[in-house]
């Protein structure tokens, strides 16, 4: 199969990229590397041979000789690459740029505090224990969705923006799955999670879950 993708199962960056592929109606070979398990399987050699940062995802399109790493990059790709009934990137450019600005809101500024390795750091240098770690990641994860549930007010329809699934929806939902796994209390926000409900309503969604993955542990 042409495409590959290296990933972790409870990865927010690889469940958005699962989703998108599974939008894009995209068959591909999925390659778990635990990030935990023998030191983390991201530092071995054969896979700092294909993503020198040591994270996760990483997306290998044999076809087209490419390999990406960035998740929002890589939905872009897929996007560009592949027609379906989705197309995760609006064309007109202010709404694309709503899009990749929510879509932002939450790689760039909430998951970045909340990963594994950031979290690793709090414990291992901070001597952080994990119910400090939790309420750590609970912290910035609120103080995000209390700005996107706001915007959320005047954009949001079933999804992020108005009927159409985009690259906003398939950001958000993984963050409310990591804002329930560190006990965000997400009744302070129902539109986000009438979003989320509504997005994990359709198939592509509920087989990204991490739970259903092969490596899920």
């Amino acid at each position: 199969m042409s495409i590959k993708l290296y990933g972790y199962w409870r990865s927010t960056a690889s469940y958005r990229v699962r989703i998108a592929l599974n939008l894009k109606g995209v068959e591909y070979d999925y390659v778990p590397v635990h990030l935990v398990n023998n030191g983390g399987e991201q530092h071995k050699e054969s896979y700092t041979r294909i993503n020198p940062s040591h994270l996760v995802p990483t997306l290998v399109d044999e076809d087209e000789d490419i390999i990406l790493n960035q998740s929002l990059s890589i939905i872009e790709y897929l996007d560009e690459r592949y027609d379906s009934d989705y197309q995760l990137i609006p064309e007109h450019t202010t709404e694309r740029a709503r899009v990749r600005a929510l879509a932002q809101d939450i790689a760039c500024d909430i998951q970045p505090l909340g990963n594994l390795r950031v979290l690793n750091a709090l414990k291992g240098s901070f001597d952080a224990d994990q119910e400090a770690v939790v309420k750590w990641a609970a912290k910035w994860i609120r103080l995000g969705f209390d700005g996107i549930e706001k915007r959320l007010q005047t954009q949001a329809g079933k999804y992020c923006f108005d009927f159409d699934v985009t690259m906003a929806d398939i950001c958000l939902v993984p963050q409310v799955y990591n804002a329930r796994r560190f006990n965000v209390d997400m009744s302070a926000y129902p539109l986000i999670s009438k979003i989320a409900d509504n997005c994990n309503a359709l198939e592509a969604f509920s087989r990204a879950t991490p739970e259903n993955q092969i490596d899920a542990n």
